[in-house]
């Protein structure tokens, strides 16, 4: 995908035949029906509306056909199965990928400082087998990372959901993040960080984010917390959950089996820092 030239259409709602999406929607108005397979629900109207998208979007780049049906998928529910946004959110993806990724990938001497700061790990899966990662919030240090300290953060992130989304087993499409801000405080205030990484998950990582179990957060995280909550999207804040210390082995417990469960909350699995997972 990297290195091809975008293709400009007309219109992102105009389909090669030549006719609109609303006019495409017509022909299958009716077909809506919800088929079991092997345990699993194929929704008829979902699956024509990724292959109406893949139209539209294989428009601004023919590479696209490589691009598997779950990706776009995902694109399609973050905009609550409209054509039209599913495939302009997915087209603006392609055009971020091509400029911050050139390479296809983010290597390790990118993001040295943050690598250092040992402050996020990968193991374990849960009950549903999506993928643990655990961040601490404590370990991250702004001010003690030099120049573009922001960017950095975000090749880190890019880093990060890499390495989660090839630890995903087939058939698993999201992961469940458990943020532990015991010690966070001041120093570790980044919200310029946040925005930033908020906005590369939920505009280029859709439905990705299973759950976020946040735990050990202290009072005055909540000052930060209140400037980040109104950048975080409906869908998003769905998954989200504030973990009560006095319950927060009871709580894991709900969703992964405590063989999973990280040793420093009682389980039985070392942390993995996640350059080594």
């Amino acid at each position: 995908m990297e290195g091809q030239a975008m293709k400009k259409p007309t219109s992102i709602g105009m389909l090669d035949s030549g006719k609109t999406v609303q006019e495409e929607e017509k022909q299958d108005v009716d077909n809506k029906l919800v088929v079991h397979y092997n345990g699993s629900h194929i929704n008829e109207e979902e699956d024509r509306k990724v292959d109406c998208m893949r139209k539209l979007v294989e428009n601004h780049d023919p590479s696209v056909k490589e691009v598997d049906n779950p990706t776009l998928r995902r694109f399609l529910r973050a905009r609550d199965q409209d054509i039209e946004k599913g495939s302009a959110m997915f087209v603006k993806y392609l055009k971020w990928k091509q400029t911050f990724m050139p390479k296809g990938y983010i290597s390790e001497s990118e993001i040295s400082n943050h690598l250092a700061q040992n402050k996020q790990f990968l193991q374990g899966v849960d009950k549903q087998g999506r993928p643990i990662t655990v961040l601490f919030g404590g370990r991250h240090l702004p001010k003690k990372i030099p120049g573009c300290g922001v960017e950095e953060l975000k090749r880190f992130l890019v880093f990060a959901l890499g390495k989660i989304c090839s630890r995903m087993p087939a058939g698993q499409e999201k992961f469940v993040v458990i943020s532990d801000l015991e010690g966070w405080g001041y120093s570790n205030t980044d919200i310029r960080g946040y925005i930033a990484s908020l906005s590369i998950l939920q505009d280029y990582y859709p439905e990705r984010l299973g759950k976020l179990l946040i735990v050990h957060a202290p009072y005055i995280f909540m000052t930060a917390w209140k400037l980040v909550y109104p950048f975080i999207d409906n869908n998003t804040k769905k998954k989200l959950v504030f973990v009560e210390n006095k319950r927060l082995k009871e709580t894991l417990m709900e969703d992964i089996d405590e063989s999973q469960i990280p040793s420093i909350y009682g389980g039985k699995l070392p942390l993995v820092p996640i350059q080594h997972a």
